[in-house]
């Protein structure tokens, strides 16, 4: 992929008198928003920025960088920790963890861009063959097992794929990730959305899960 960046979160909570269920996330074009409980808790963003930039996030290719990414986390553990977001307890008691990015695309990348290339963005790529999944798992990744794959509906030119499958990660437990996917409508952006947990955790709270993945849209923005 391109350069890339994070910006800050935009994110708002819908209150009430019986308090917020959930919190509302959007980027800072507003073109990308899903939703996750109002009890999850977000990681903090110049933790995620270190490690997606790097120690120095204040240099000026991080700064560079910065203007071609967003991204936020947020983890179900009453103790956040981005460590969550590949590996979490191997039970029915491990907690969700959600990552999201909205990643611009170089002029090549815009170019090549496909189905395939968006089941293969990072995080936790999705191999479409067997030497892409031989190279996944030459960096710590075993044992793939595809659960579910969808393409999505076009809406408003709007293309994605959202696929759902076990990694095992190190010498860890198997997680279950759910990824879904989408390539704006001017092919210009790449916007992601990865939930982690273990396969007991995912199969509890499935519908917990669900109403996230529903909740994550990418609607065309139309420039003045």
């Amino acid at each position: 992929m391109g350069t890339v960046v994070g910006a800050a979160v935009a994110a708002s909570v819908l209150s009430g008198c019986a308090g917020a269920e959930y919190t509302y996330v959007r980027d800072d074009s507003g073109g990308t928003y899903f939703k996750v409980p109002a009890s999850w808790r977000q990681i903090d963003q110049k933790t995620l920025d270190k490690e997606v930039f790097g120690d120095d996030t204040e240099s000026a290719s991080a700064q560079l960088a910065k203007q071609a990414l967003w991204t936020a986390a947020f983890d179900a553990y009453d103790e956040p920790s981005l460590m969550h977001l590949v590996q979490g307890s191997a039970g029915a008691e491990d907690k969700p963890f959600v990552f999201a990015k909205v990643q611009k695309l170089s002029e090549d990348d815009q170019n090549a861009v496909s189905l395939d290339a968006l089941r293969l963005s990072q995080p936790i790529p999705v191999p479409v063959t067997k030497e892409q999944q031989q190279a996944i798992e030459a960096s710590g990744f075993s044992g793939f097992e595809l659960l579910a794959d969808e393409v999505l509906p076009v809406t408003d030119g709007v293309r994605g794929v959202h696929s759902v499958y076990n990694y095992r990660v190190g010498n860890g437990p198997v997680q279950t990730f759910d990824k879904t996917a989408y390539l704006s409508a001017d092919g210009t952006t790449v916007s992601t959305l990865l939930i982690r947990c273990s396969p007991a955790c995912y199969r509890k709270r499935a519908t917990e899960i669900a109403a996230v993945v529903k909740s994550f849209k990418v609607k065309h923005l139309i420039n003045p």
